[in-house]
């Protein structure tokens, strides 16, 4: 029976938040629509993530090590890569980032001042497309809150306003408050687990996983199929990365804690997940 799980399903496994109910609201290959977009747009490519943790003041650890792996992944099929964060989660990517690369600080300022940085970064840099993973859009009401729904609009830069400006996007989530997921917004509102106001950013593709960077390894397993070139992160990177980005400050979104766990799932899990994706690479 494994043999026929598919990259979606193995990233909507072990689901504790309920984002697989909104599967039916999306492509049934969604992973490998999105890596069509990818191909589909050479050149430079801005990837953006970073959630902040009211509990903890901190930022955490699901979204960053995905978006490294990605960036790392792209630049192994020859796109140039940037990142752009806020001042919380920027020290979580620059130990990562290649001599080719950077990492770009979005200010966190009023919808005005976001806009013109948006407009700005766009004429310089250029991008043929935009990434986001596991990053906070705004509610209808234009606030930006967390998975108990508080607000956070004071430690959240507006990078969704960036994607608004953008035809060729690509947005991975799993709560309902990240950009893209304005594309499943009615699935969101209906849910009973899912955040109470959900985003209404939204984007060409929308990966939907139960942790959003197994959404960015789902796009990584598809681009590798794809191309055939397994450019997924080895379990070794990945822990790694996670385990360091603890160090730097990072905490499990969860709890709040300052330990080596994403979204609650420890990295013997993570590591199971990313096994999973690699075999199913592989024999593909």
């Amino acid at each position: 029976m494994n043999s026929h799980l598919t990259i979606e399903d193995l990233i909507l496994s072990n689901d504790q938040r309920g984002i697989s109910e909104l599967r039916d609201l999306v492509p049934a290959d969604y992973c490998t629509r999105a890596a069509k977009l990818v191909l589909d747009n050479t050149g430079t490519v801005l990837i953006t993530t970073g959630f902040y943790i009211l509990s903890a003041g901190a930022p955490e650890t699901d979204g960053p090590p995905g978006a490294i792996a990605i960036g790392v992944g792209l630049e192994q099929l020859g796109y140039k890569v940037k990142y752009v964060a806020d001042e919380y989660s920027s020290k979580l990517l620059r130990p990562y980032v290649s001599e080719d690369s950077d990492v770009i600080d979005f200010p966190i300022t009023t919808v005005p001042k976001s806009i013109q940085f948006s407009e700005d970064l766009l004429n310089t840099e250029n991008p043929s497309m935009l990434i986001s993973i596991e990053r906070c859009a705004a509610a209808a009401d234009g606030l930006y809150r967390n998975m108990r729904d508080l607000d956070i609009s004071d430690q959240t830069a507006k990078v969704d306003s960036l994607f608004n400006m953008h035809e060729k996007t690509i947005g991975i989530g799993d709560g309902g408050n990240e950009i893209g997921l304005g594309n499943v917004i009615d699935g969101v509102e209906k849910s009973e687990t899912l955040v109470s106001y959900p985003a209404v950013s939204k984007v060409s593709e929308l990966i939907i996983a139960s942790v959003s960077n197994w959404g960015g390894y789902g796009l990584l397993a598809a681009l590798s199929i794809a191309t055939g070139k397994n450019i997924l992160p080895t379990v070794d990177e990945d822990t790694e990365r996670i385990s360091n980005m603890v160090d730097l400050g990072a905490v499990d979104g969860f709890s709040g804690e300052q330990i080596n766990k994403v979204d609650g799932f420890d990295l013997t899990e993570n590591a199971a997940l990313l096994e999973k994706l690699h075999r199913l690479v592989d024999n593909t």
